[in-house]
């Protein structure tokens, strides 16, 4: 990935470097000779800071960048994963279907590196890149056709430090969207957003359970039922499901929308014991003045390319669909498909000065509110 660009301040300066690393096929894009990819490279990251977000045409490009990269490239998950370095419950008073559970979250730990490794990790540091697509949104109930041709190329680096203080900087096509949590709360900002940055309850990032954060991952699972078996990419595997609460339902849900539901699942392999598909539908209920409409959102993702790093088992690659269906007394069926395609480049753990300052919200951000 390219992590340097052109000085556009001074033509003869030295090299910035970049927040956020590119993928080497985005610059290689953006011109036939290295003269002109600087060039344009020089254009497009003046852009970023551009007094021209107002015009229609660029407007509806970023809103729609935007959409993609907060519903594919930074969700979050409702549940708040336990934080701690304890990986263990015990099963006595547990139903068969929780004692199983229990067992296959015990057999994953093993084959992500053991309780010793997953507890030696008090922070990383992860770098990649992605390419999104998706479709227009479909009006009635049928399959959704084929998604645009061109991807939407870009980059991400992503931040974080035990307990769940995490940060993620995801740059795609020249949008860029800033999400985190301080522990107190999670927050999320597009830089090309001009309104304030949107709040809520601490939350784990969608993205640390696709394979980046064992230890996050056990634990949420350590709730969940085994509810049978399913065969994924030709492996067998056990299904865990866990449904969020009535409680942290309502605690998520704002003044104008309502949680109704949200239900995620794994996929373990029976005979690897690693997590193999990641899943995750929510319903949500918005308020308007002509009625309810209703959001029904459907996410499933498949890593593979699991290597160690530092005795940890990570997966460094996968892919990630997302089925968005809206309906309601105020709003017509409508269906839309995205898919964002992953690669880790670095991983590094236990990295040297991360403190709490690092996590701090926009400064624009009123906490008190």
């Amino acid at each position: 990935m390219r992590k340097l660009c052109p000085n556009i301040d001074k033509d003869d300066g030295l090299e910035t470097v970049l927040e956020v690393p590119i993928p080497e096929e985005m610059f290689s894009g953006m011109g036939n000779n290295p003269a002109l990819r600087c060039q344009n490279m020089m254009t497009w990251m003046k852009a970023q800071t551009s007094d021209k977000w107002s015009q229609p045409l660029i407007a509806a490009r970023i809103n729609e960048l935007r959409f993609l990269l907060y519903l594919v490239g930074s969700p979050l998950i409702p549940l708040q994963v336990q934080v701690g370095h304890s990986v263990h419950k015990p099963v006595k008073d547990s139903s068969i279907q929780a004692s199983t559970a229990k067992y296959i979250v015990q057999q994953y730990i093993a084959a992500t590196g053991g309780p010793a490794a997953l507890n030696a990790v008090n922070s990383m540091c992860v770098t990649g890149q992605v390419k999104m697509t998706a479709s227009e949104f479909h009006q009635g109930d049928d399959s959704v056709g084929n998604l645009k041709s061109s991807d939407e190329m870009g980059g991400f680096v992503l931040w974080q430090k035990d307990p769940d203080l995490w940060c993620l900087e995801l740059v795609v096509s020249g949008c860029k969207v800033i999400c985190g949590s301080n522990g107190r709360l999670s927050w999320r900002h597009s830089s090309n957003q001009q309104t304030p940055a949107s709040t809520g309850t601490p939350r784990p990032l969608r993205r640390f359970l696709q394979g980046l954060d064992p230890r996050s991952t056990a634990n949420l699972f350590l709730d969940a039922t085994c509810i049978g078996e399913k065969i994924i990419n030709g492996e067998d595997c056990f299904i865990l499901k866990l449904e969020t609460s009535p409680a942290i339902r309502e605690a998520q849900s704002g003044s104008n929308f309502e949680i109704i539901h949200h239900t995620i699942w794994g996929y373990f392999s029976q005979r690897s014991g690693l997590l193999i598909q990641f899943e995750d539908s929510r319903l949500l209920s918005m308020r308007t003045k002509d009625g309810d409409v209703f959001w029904e959102t459907s996410a499933e993702s498949v890593m593979d390319d699991y290597r160690y790093v530092d005795n940890v088992n990570i997966a460094h690659g996968g892919m990630t669909s997302v089925t968005v269906f809206r309906y309601g007394e105020a709003s017509a069926n409508h269906r839309r498909q995205m898919t964002e395609k992953w690669r880790i480049e670095e991983v590094d753990f236990n990295v040297w000065g991360l403190s709490v300052d690092h996590f701090r919200p926009p400064a624009n951000l009123q906490i008190g509110k």
